[in-house]
């Protein structure tokens, strides 16, 4: 088994798809076993039959609408005019408009492309440095993977259920536990966004009753977002994909009907390219499945746990490892591949020191959301670098400051479960 795995990680390196690679390590792990291969077909077909699924191509569908709209910059305007005068006001507004965006699309890329064209000149007008900007835009693109209805969220809880733990846990639970930690990171970015200097002050600072009431009207319609998503799911009116479902329909209705953002013969474009983004998700999730049947039928998970109890006694020293694991894990994987792989494998050893597998599951998704800014190779830096035109070495050394700022979120994150776990 050895040469196997040699064998799928050379064509791994070769570029093969990665679904090929867990689909053929699944099978030829069932084969070594002798068990009988359609075991992998009715695993895969399982899939078909949870609910939660529903959730994640209707969010996703959201989501790009939103993108493709005239949305992002109502809300630049709706929280510009409100937190825009304050000291670091206009670095707020990028890091909160952000956050909300990343949340509804579950892309950080997508973020950074999306709304760089917005916030890169308009802090670069207002004055504050180069760097800041391209380190700010940059960082702010990786937040919002802890708000809901983020999609990694609810993979997460997706892959989590499969593994049968003790300890029962559910989308709304990842949705409440990512709150605390989510708003650790903007408020400390908030703050360090307060302390730098401008090259130019603002000239009218005082917003009128006005203008509040203009920015509040034109957001009008994408404000109950949040509130259509959360408040009916924990009020128990909607399931979680009745939810999406609602959004879905809502945010067409909206940037189609309503706002006619998206012309009509666009709305086929921008489902194709949801569903691409959907269909690479779901069919990595798919094969994951019999794959992580398999590893727990040969105890793969706790043969790995008695070897790492060898060298780590505790829960404190098995938490820093996993951070510095997962910070190397996130510049090489994308937060989806990530999940599918590495969670099957990590939840039960996590569990088996002691760990919540729900504060688990946001020390994963907030040390991959660090990863993806993370030098030399994270996914981030190569986006900005693209799409603001500057070298990657600038980018590397704009990100530092707010790598260093989001690793004390990640260390308080990890080391206090209450942060996530109050809310459950």
């Amino acid at each position: 088994m050895i040469w196997v795995g040699l064998a799928l990680l050379i064509l791994a390196l070769f570029g093969t798809p990665l679904f090929a690679i867990i689909a053929a390590g699944a099978l030829l792990g069932f084969y070594s076993e002798e068990i009988d291969l359609a075991v992998v077909a009715i695993e895969i077909y399982r899939l078909s039959e949870m609910p939660i699924l529903l959730a994640i191509p209707l969010f996703t569908f959201a989501g790009y609408l939103l993108g493709e709209s005239h949305a992002p910059s109502r809300l630049v305007r709706l929280t510009n005019t409100f937190i825009g005068w304050l000291p670091g006001g206009l670095p707020i507004v990028a890091i909160v408009t952000s956050a909300l965006f990343t949340a509804f699309t579950g892309a950080s890329g997508v973020t950074i492309v999306a709304l760089g064209a917005l916030l890169y000149p308009a802090l670069t007008q207002a004055g504050y440095p180069d760097r800041f900007n391209l380190g700010l835009v940059t960082t702010s693109g990786s937040l919002g993977l802890l708000f809901a209805p983020a999609l990694p969220l609810i993979l997460y809880a997706v892959v989590a259920q499969q593994m049968n733990l003790e300890q029962a846990m559910g989308v709304d639970e990842m949705f409440l536990a990512g709150i605390f930690p989510g708003l650790l990171m903007l408020f400390l970015l908030g703050a360090w966004s307060m302390t730098q200097p401008r090259k130019i002050m603002l000239i009218n600072p005082v917003v009128t009753g006005k203008e509040m009431r203009e920015a509040l009207l034109d957001a009008a319609w994408e404000l109950p977002l949040p509130f259509v998503v959360l408040g009916g799911i924990y009020s128990g009116y909607f399931a979680i994909s009745e939810a999406a479902a609602v959004t879905a329909l809502y945010v067409l209705l909206i940037e189609i009907i309503i706002r006619r953002d998206i012309p009509l013969k666009h709305l086929p474009a921008v489902m194709r390219q949801s569903m691409v983004l959907v269909g690479g998700i779901l069919i990595i999730l798919s094969v994951s499945l019999p794959s992580t049947n398999y590893m727990i039928d040969t105890e793969v998970p706790a043969r790995l746990f008695e070897t790492i109890r060898q060298y780590i006694d505790g829960q404190l020293t098995f938490l820093i490892a996993l951070n510095i694991f997962l910070l190397l894990v996130g510049m090489f994987l994308d937060i989806f591949s990530a999940l599918v792989i590495l969670v099957p494998i990590m939840l039960p050893v996590a569990v088996a020191y002691g760990v919540h597998p729900v504060h688990f599951g946001i020390i994963f998704l907030a040390n991959m959301q660090l990863g993806y800014l993370t030098p030399p190779l994270g996914m981030n830096l190569f986006i900005a670098s693209y799409r603001f035109e500057k070298p990657v070495m600038e980018i590397y050394q704009s990100v530092i400051p707010f790598i260093g700022i989001l690793l004390i979120a990640v260390l308080v994150i990890t080391y206090w479960p209450a942060l996530s776990l109050s809310l459950l």
